[in-house]
């Protein structure tokens, strides 16, 4: 048995916004070195995009995956195995000169990030009952960090002679202390414990409310990725400079949209605070569309990145509070249903956009994260079991 030389509770949080950095950085390292990956390997756009597909698949694939295999085996083991595969995959994808294995060393570390990501959400759920929402907002402020910080910092590697095969390889090193630190810190067991659920039974995974809420996290994740991914795009009038600002804008709306949720969440009803922001963005998506000014419009796309900053953590608390029994494997399941979001809409808006139109693609985001408020409203008004306590 492996010694705890860590009890503090502030030391497993310290560590969880850690891991959420890495998967913040490590998501955003292929896409910002793109031309350096398709050079390196003799790629086209078609290849990228198949290793962005299977990449998305595995790390869901990994929430689901882990947030299982903790409530057998419990979180220490999953969260260090996750962060260590996660370092190990980088490490060899910047090692290797092969495309193929750079593809499966790929699905190696989205599997750790997958699993890193649900589990996170599940040690906030269990450590900070009484304020999940305001420690979930800040926990993703820090997924937020590392995937601002990814292109701006790889952009400057030149200036330090850093080839982008040293960036990966140094990005898994990074990862290692982390996973050896886990090993020896209390990270909440995890595993799953009917004594709190209604009856002493474990809850199902295929209960209705949790559906419902895997649909709402869905949709507002295909509405955040599609902006993202289709911003500069949008904004192809404007300069090039603007337009990757208005993207980083949005991206720091959604930042401080965290952090403003980290010290507000816990005052209000989860439930009700995460509907009016997914209409707040909603609102603001259609206005940031129609306004027929740039200003106006790259403004308003900020305060669309701000409403759906606390959305995401807000959904994944909601969670923790209807199935306080099943955190890790809930949180696991919520994440995988943000993948699907990411992977259904956003493709989808590059079709829309030479057939229909980017602008009513963009439309379409706001329609989804409509969606999103009603599926929350639904679960709202759904029956909350009865938490018997403890013993």
């Amino acid at each position: 048995m492996i010694p705890i030389l860590f009890r503090q509770r502030s030391a497993a949080f310290v560590l969880g916004c850690w891991g959420f950095v890495l998967i913040g950085w490590s998501g955003l390292i292929v896409p910002a070195l793109a031309r350096e990956v398709e050079d390196g390997f003799s790629q086209t756009d078609v290849g990228l995009g198949f290793f962005y597909f299977v990449t998305a698949i595995a790390y869901a694939a990994g929430s689901i995956v882990g947030g299982m295999a903790t409530e057998r085996v419990g979180r220490r083991l999953i969260l260090s195995s996750a962060v260590a595969l996660l370092g190990v995959g980088l490490i060899a994808q910047g090692l290797t000169g092969d495309w193929t294995a750079f593809i499966v060393f790929g699905v190696l570390r989205s599997v750790g990030a997958g699993a890193i990501d649900g589990g996170g959400n599940g040690l906030i759920i269990d450590l900070y009952q009484g304020a999940r929402g305001g420690r979930l907002n800040l926990l993703h402020l820090f997924y937020s960090v590392g995937a601002l910080g990814a292109p701006f910092l790889l952009a400057a590697r030149g200036l330090m002679g850093l080839t982008w095969q040293a960036v990966i390889i140094g990005s898994g090193l990074i990862a290692l202390p982390l996973a050896v630190a886990l090993v020896f810190t209390d990270v909440a067991d995890g595993r799953a414990r009917p004594h709190l659920a209604t009856g002493g039974q474990r809850s199902s995974l295929l209960a209705i409310p949790l559906l419902v809420l895997a649909v709402a996290i869905g949709c507002y994740v295909a509405c955040e990725i599609g902006v993202s991914n289709w911003l500069v795009r949008f904004l192809a009038a404007a300069p090039a400079a603007t337009a990757t600002s208005a993207l980083g804008l949005y991206w720091a709306g959604l930042a401080v949209g965290r952090l403003v949720g980290s010290r507000v969440a816990d005052r209000f009803d989860h439930l009700r605070l995460a509907i009016v922001a997914a209409l707040a963005c909603a609102v603001a998506l259609i206005g940031a569309v129609l306004v027929p000014s740039l200003g106006a419009s790259i403004a308003l796309f900020a305060v669309v990145g701000f409403a759906s900053g606390p959305i995401y953590p807000l959904i994944v608390a909601v969670g923790g509070e209807r199935f306080p029994d099943r955190a890790a494997a809930v949180s696991g399941l919520i994440v995988a249903a943000s993948v699907v979001g990411a992977v259904v809409y956003p493709p989808l808006m590059g079709v829309m956009s030479v057939t229909v139109g980017l602008p009513v693609a963009m439309i379409g985001t706001a329609v989804v994260v409509a969606a999103c408020a009603g599926a929350l409203a639904i679960v709202g008004r759904m029956p909350v079991a009865t938490v018997e306590p403890a013993g």
